[in-house]
């Protein structure tokens, strides 16, 4: 496989797809939204913004598997497996509020090995694959080098459905917000992660998420120089649910603040 050449293909993709999006961002009313979980939404424009996704995945790589958040294909493959988010940022979508994203990744085996997200508000397409560096719309990205944490902007999420740990999440926003330039919470884990490898944010952590949210940020991030972790040190960030990004310097820091509210 040709991993630019597939990655073009994609990045056409996902362009189609935020023009869909965008058409369909003002027809949302309330009576068309339904609840998956608590503050956790879905349109008709989610699911047929991945069944889009998909016909065309299908033909730029066709025998590979699915892991896609609305489940219009489920059908895992041996060694490569598509994973897919087809609107991060759902409820900035239905209030009419940027920013919203397309997250798709492509998994062989176990690593990701390409990961395009495409923020459809600013028009700005963050891509990578492997060992090929980090992209936005075509300029080379890195992350940022600040190298005091307190010089530093976080990003983060806020839980939406596991409060067992809000008391930390709490007690860690109180800490960055006096000692940090503050926290930015824009509602897409894919956007967080893109805007950590273009220097835009110098750190991120987050909790609750899921494959599809951080897969193709996950490699942007990694091309672009960002470390990443779990939050207890490990590598289960794609499907342990839990993700602490940093750029070079700040990242021993970040982490051991990090560690220092939830493993105590």
């Amino acid at each position: 496989m040709n991993l630019k050449n597939t990655t073009d293909k994609v990045i056409t993709l996902t362009k189609e797809v935020g023009v869909y999006l965008k058409e369909e961002q003002h027809k949302i009313t309330s009576e068309i939204i339904e609840k998956k979980g608590r503050n956790d939404f879905v349109t008709y424009v989610d699911k047929i913004a991945e069944q889009k996704i998909v016909d065309k995945l299908k033909i730029i790589l066709p025998q590979a598997g699915f892991i896609a958040e609305e489940g219009t294909e489920t059908k895992l493959a041996d060694e490569y497996n598509w994973i897919i988010d087809p609107l991060d940022g759902t409820t900035n979508f239905i209030h009419g509020l940027k920013p919203f994203s397309i997250s798709i990744a492509l998994q062989q085996n176990k690593e990701i090995i390409i990961g395009v997200v495409y923020e459809v508000g600013l028009n700005e397409c963050f891509y990578a694959f492997k060992n090929g560096g980090a992209f936005l719309n075509g300029k080379l990205i890195s992350v940022s080098k600040t190298s005091d944490l307190s010089e530093s902007l976080i990003a983060t999420g806020f839980p939406y459905y596991d409060y067992t740990r809000l008391p930390n999440f709490m007690e860690s926003l109180q800490y960055f917000i006096e000692n940090t330039h503050g926290v930015r919470r824009f509602g897409t884990a894919a956007t967080d992660l893109a805007y950590v490898a273009c220097g835009r944010f110098e750190a991120y952590y987050e909790y609750g998420l899921q494959s599809w949210d951080v897969a193709a940020g996950s490699l942007i991030v990694k091309e672009a120089g960002g470390k990443l972790t779990d939050f207890s040190g490990g590598v289960n960030y794609i499907f342990g649910k839990e993700i602490i990004v940093g750029n070079n310097s700040v990242f021993d820091s970040f982490f051991a603040k990090i560690d220092s509210f939830y493993n105590k």
